[in-house]
């Protein structure tokens, strides 16, 4: 069924409904617009409020940032941003294949419809003007005939008339006789005129406006069936978004499940831990020792030995409060042992080794002290305790954190002295390629950089070389942490660390300290450990410190000693020589 049979007489409706239909395509196009725009405003917002909490993104150095936790809001923020870029994307579609395809068609659909309208006003025009020329000729046949009537009578009866003459009949019957010739031409030209008409009206009402509505009922099929894509487009530019979407939602959940808050508190614990011994118990100081030696000097034959008991304390170690310096015990210098006496043996304190007593008297002063919690609230922050000074080798850091922010350096420098390396052999190379083939290129011109890059590389492995004395300082040597953490002058000694395990640097090395550490070296000779694994060197490494083993690439050494933290490792050759090494230059491979 189509209009041009069905709908022959209704030319307004079929108008009507064809701008209705135009005005529902205009409806369409401006409800996409405004979804365009709400998807638009959706995603700028989206993106704003990802913006807005990851502006204070940390650097890589601050702690949190290994946090599992803050990596996992980093990634939803991530994902957030990604979803609004799909939303972005949906916003996009639709104006592209909706509202800027449908308003073009919809232009073409208009002027479509409006040359069709024109067609059909024509041919309505023409048949109008057909019929005013068959009414005209159907008026003036009307006309002639009755006048061709008039004459016809008026000859008769002249012709009946006695007392007309001859001359008269035969006038009047020349006038009837013109007269109906003139009605028989109009009867034709009315009779063509009908034909015509007739012609015209068939042709109008069976061929030229059922053809038109035909062509306007296509047109309006064919703006449904691309309304009705639009329709389809609509859901499916956001089905088309919808895998990644849902990736980017997946994002979000895996980053709630990569949460791991047993590894956030091991990081915690490595990020912060002092890598201070616990303060250990008070001794008791008896203060009548003094007066009873005091009344048998003589006898005993021993030094006597002022005992002050108003003597000032060490400052006590507290856990929450700020650092302050302790003041250890006055301790005879190493290298003057105690005078022996006039009328006996020397005092039980000194019976035995010097050595062994003056170690023992230094772990006592190394022990943190802390008598009660109830003072905690009374620390005093000060600014100077609060921001301390920051030095190159990170002396201002606990033990632990020390070693690790200096094999972190070490590290750094070992990769950009490779990169300066690598760069000296490329320009060697390049040299000899220009010695060999001068047209390649001029062997001068590389000279200052040759020059720059080997300025790099001393002023990078005089770095490595004082980060890894620094590096063997802070307990790259394992356990003689605490021996090499002393210093000793004329007075006594004096402990760095300050008792609530802060660094103190304000005391001078002095070079007795070395023997304490030949000392402990002693005793860990004394019994060689059983090998836990083996490694293979990556890098070489010089071993110019103190307490650290040489090695060559590929050289493969027994483990003694797993890194504990530090960043060293303990290893043995097989002629028995023990050292310590980077953890980070080897591949270690344990005993099951």
């Amino acid at each position: 069924m189509d209009w041009g049979t069905e709908l022959w007489d209704q030319y307004d409706i079929i108008e009507k409904h064809t701008q209705s239909g135009l005005e529902l395509v205009e409806k369409y196009v401006k409800f996409a617009k405004e979804r365009t725009e709400i998807e638009q405003n959706y995603a700028k917002q989206l993106r704003n409020l990802s913006k807005k909490y990851n502006q204070k993104r940390s650097s890589k150095d601050e702690p949190e940032c290994r946090l599992s936790s803050y990596q996992a809001f980093l990634d939803i923020l991530t994902e957030m941003n990604d979803y609004a870029g799909q939303r972005e994307l949906i916003a996009e579609n639709l104006m592209m294949n909706i509202c800027i395809d449908l308003t073009k068609y919809l232009q073409d659909l208009k002027q479509e419809r409006k040359t069709y309208l024109m067609d059909a006003k024509k041919a309505q025009q023409s048949l109008e003007s057909t019929y005013k020329q068959l009414d005209s000729s159907k008026k003036r046949f009307e006309r002639e005939w009755r006048e061709a009537e008039r004459a016809a009578q008026y000859a008769e009866k002249t012709d009946q008339d006695i007392n007309a003459t001859k001359a008269d009949v035969e006038k009047a019957k020349q006038q009837a006789h013109m007269r109906a010739r003139v009605a028989d031409e109009c009867k034709n030209d009315y009779a063509a005129l009908l034909q015509k008409y007739n012609k015209e009206q068939n042709q109008f009402y069976f061929s030229d406006m059922p053809l038109i509505f035909n062509k306007l009922q296509d047109l309006d099929e064919r703006r449904i069936q691309k309304l009705a894509q639009g329709y389809v487009l609509f859901s499916d530019t956001e089905k088309h978004v919808m895998p990644i979407i849902g990736k980017c939602l997946e994002g979000i959940t895996k980053a709630g499940t990569n949460v791991n808050e047993k590894n956030d508190s091991m990081i915690v614990i490595e990020q912060n831990k002092s890598g201070f011994e616990r303060p250990g118990d008070l001794e008791f100081e008896d203060y009548s020792q003094g007066i009873n030696r005091a009344s048998s000097d003589s006898s005993l034959g021993t030094p006597k030995v002022s005992v002050d008991p108003w003597k000032k304390k060490p400052n006590n170690f507290w856990l929450f409060s700020k650092r302050s310096k302790l003041s250890s015990p006055v301790l005879a210098p190493f290298s003057t042992p105690p005078a022996p006496s006039p009328n006996g043996p020397p005092s039980p304190k000194f019976g035995r080794d010097p050595l062994s007593y003056c170690l023992k008297e230094i772990n006592k002063t190394v022990k943190p002290r802390i008598s009660s919690f109830r003072t905690l609230r009374r620390s005093k922050f000060t600014p100077e305790r609060i921001m301390p000074t920051v030095t190159e080798d990170f002396a201002h850091l606990p033990p632990e954190q020390r070693r690790k922010r200096l094999q972190q350096k070490l590290d750094e420098i070992c990769k950009e002295l490779q990169k300066e390396v690598d760069q000296s052999e490329a320009l060697g190379k390049m040299k000899d390629v220009y010695e060999k083939n001068p047209q390649m290129g001029d062997p001068a011109s590389l000279a200052s950089q040759i020059n720059q890059t080997s300025q790099n590389i001393e002023r990078l492995r005089g770095e490595q070389s004082k980060y890894e004395t620094w590096l063997a300082e802070a307990g790259g040597r394992g356990d003689t942490l605490r021996y090499k953490a002393h210093s000793f002058n004329n007075n006594g000694a004096n402990d760095v660390h300050s008792p609530d395990g802060a660094y103190s640097d304000e005391s001078t090395p002095d070079p007795s300290q070395a023997i304490y550490a030949e000392f402990d070296d002693d005793f860990e000779d004394e019994d060689l450990a059983a090998p836990i694994g083996k490694c293979t060197a990556m890098y070489n490494f010089p071993g110019a410190s103190e307490g650290t083993i040489a090695m060559q690439e590929g050289e493969v050494l027994a483990v003694v000693e797993e890194d504990k933290g530090d960043g060293w490792t303990r290893v043995r050759r097989n002629n028995g020589d023990e050292g310590y090494i980077p953890t980070s230059y080897v591949t270690i491979t344990l005993n099951k």
